[in-house]
């Protein structure tokens, strides 16, 4: 009786199951997909005046800009949880004040794509300010605290960049030309904002380039880490912490 019971009884399918290692390969794929629409963007984004803020190019551009911006704090958060211990208070500043700026630009990019255009009629004039903040047009009105927004994000985004890149360098886990170029990117920025803007948003290329290489060297690095256990000996499981896993998978490169 009991062996028909068990024998007609239906096999639980098997259920899918979220792991560290998992969460950390699409934080990855998250910083490498932000790094590859940040670059897009800059060949697509229209003039900050206030002729382009009423045209769909605009609506979908500052879209894929805030997109960016929430990809790219998943793959921030994602590579700086994955080697915490390893980049030390350093690491942690520069985690926290780059961080901070894609906060600021999403904020921002919802505004410039969903109310600016509401303002073009009832108020142009602040309007045309408000989406000249990045484009370098001087403004007529006062725009309050929201005038510092260039310079707090400015110093957020070449600083944290900066110093996150030192410290992923420092801690010897992902790829060091991946944490060079995020370096490069963040001192390449104050230059380039002494050429035309056309020109300056060039200087964009080189960061996206960097999110994309630390977001699949994390992705890569942590891909084997996960496949480690599995190359023991059978019948032992092996159960890693991501960090972990991550060194080790490093030093086997």
């Amino acid at each position: 009786m009991s062996a028909t019971r068990s024998a007609s009884t239906p096999a639980t399918p098997a259920r899918a199951t979220v792991t560290p290692s998992g969460l950390t390969r699409a934080a990855g794929a998250s910083a490498a997909l932000a790094g590859l629409i940040y670059i897009v963007i800059q060949f697509i984004h229209p003039r900050d005046v206030i002729t382009s803020i009423t045209t769909p190019m605009w609506l979908v551009v500052h879209l894929l800009s805030m997109s960016m911006a929430v990809l790219a704090l998943i793959g921030l958060a994602g590579l700086y949880l994955s080697q915490v211990r390893r980049l030390g208070v350093l690491g942690l500043i520069g985690y926290l004040m780059f961080s901070l700026f894609f906060i600021l630009q999403s904020a921002f990019n919802f505004a410039e794509a969903l109310i600016a255009p509401l303002l073009t009629d009832v108020a142009p004039q602040f309007a045309t300010d408000f989406v000249g903040l990045f484009g370098r047009y001087a403004s007529t009105t006062d725009l309050g605290p929201l005038a510092l927004v260039v310079p707090v994000g400015s110093a957020l985004y070449i600083l944290g960049a900066l110093v996150l890149g030192i410290a992923i360098l420092r801690a010897r886990v992902l790829s060091r030309g991946a944490s060079i170029l995020l370096i490069v990117a963040a001192v390449l920025t104050p230059v380039a904002g002494l050429l035309p803007h056309t020109v300056e948003r060039m200087a964009a290329i080189p960061m996206g380039l960097a999110l994309i290489w630390l977001g699949y060297s994390l992705w890569s690095t942590q891909h084997r880490a996960a496949q480690l256990p599995a190359a023991g000996s059978e019948g032992t499981e092996a159960t890693e912490g991501t960090e972990r896993g991550i060194r080790r998978a490093a030093q086997t490169r």
